[in-house]
C-alpha cells in the first residue's frame, strides 16, 4: 500500500485498516505497536493480536527501520499472516524508512 493512500484514509477516517507496527516504534496513528518481529516474543505478540480476527480483516503492516532489502522485521510478519491464512493484508511501501517515506512527507503521526 502506498503511504499516500493510507494517509488519505487516516485523514478522512474512512477505510482504515488495522495497522500494525512490526518495527522499533509505532509512528502512524491507530497503529498497534508489536515491536520488532525478528524477535520471537514480538512475533508471538503479533500472533496473539491476530487470533480471533476474521481472515479477511483489512490489515496493513509496516516497519520503517530501514530499506526493505535490509529489514529484518517485515518478512516474519508477512510470513505469519500467510501461515494464519489471512487474505486482506498489505505491506506499507516505505521504500527507504519511516522518516523519509512518511514523516518528512507530512503524513499523520502520533
Amino acid at each position: 500500500m502506498e503511504p499516500s493512500e493510507l494517509a488519505t484514509n487516516l485523514k478522512s477516517k474512512k477505510n482504515i485498516p488495522l495497522i500494525f507496527s512490526v518495527g522499533p516504534g509505532a509512528v502512524i496513528p491507530t497503529s498497534r505497536d508489536i515491536g520488532m518481529t525478528k524477535e520471537t516474543e514480538n512475533l508471538d505478540k503479533f500472533k496473539d493480536q491476530l487470533s480471533g480476527l476474521s481472515q479477511n480483516t483489512p490489515i496493513v503492516v509496516y516497519c520503517g527501520c530501514c530499506p526493505f532489502e535490509h529489514c529484518p522485521n517485515v518478512r516474519p510478519a508477512i510470513s505469519l499472516l500467510k501461515q494464519m491464512n489471512f487474505t486482506n493484508y498489505k505491506l506499507l511501501d516505505l521504500e527507504h524508512n519511516i522518516k523519509i517515506d512518511w514523516i518528512e512527507k507530512g503524513y499523520p503521526t502520533n
